[in-house]
């Protein structure tokens, strides 16, 4: 069974963010869903527990951090190009996200840094193949 990755995100209101994930093209899945939180489906391997701040405290051994004021992670997501960076960006900022700041340019590297809703950030990213090669 190849290694999973689970990232727990604490979030305000479930049908909100429920429609902001989606809209960046993830699905959900509801067998692992209830009323305080939902699995979306980035990949084969990748979930996020969305979580109402109720839920998540139930498996928190620390208090709560709020995103919105403060920044424990960034969660980055390699995509296949330029374009695939910018159309997750756009569709965050559609779909209630804001922009955390200016779309970073390395040449080989480009990403672009958001936030959800509640203030988690979020990071697309692409790398050019020939430079990780080497």
């Amino acid at each position: 069974m190849p290694q999973m990755i689970f990232v727990n995100l604490p979030i305000t209101d479930l049908a909100r963010s429920r429609a902001f994930y989606e809209g960046l093209g993830w699905t959900i899945n509801e067998k692992f869903s209830d009323a305080g939180g939902a699995c979306v489906v980035v990949s084969d391997t990748i979930y996020l527990m969305i979580l109402t701040h109720e839920k998540f405290a139930g498996f928190a051994t620390k208090p709560l951090a709020s995103p919105a004021t403060t920044t424990a992670v960034m969660t980055a997501f390699s995509a296949d190009s330029r374009a695939a960076v910018d159309a997750m960006a756009e569709a965050a900022l559609k779909h209630g996200g804001a922009e955390d700041k200016p779309a970073l340019d390395m040449g080989f590297m480009y990403g672009r840094t958001f936030q959800d809703p509640d203030g988690n950030v979020l990071e697309a990213f692409w790398m050019d193949p020939a430079a990780v090669a080497g």
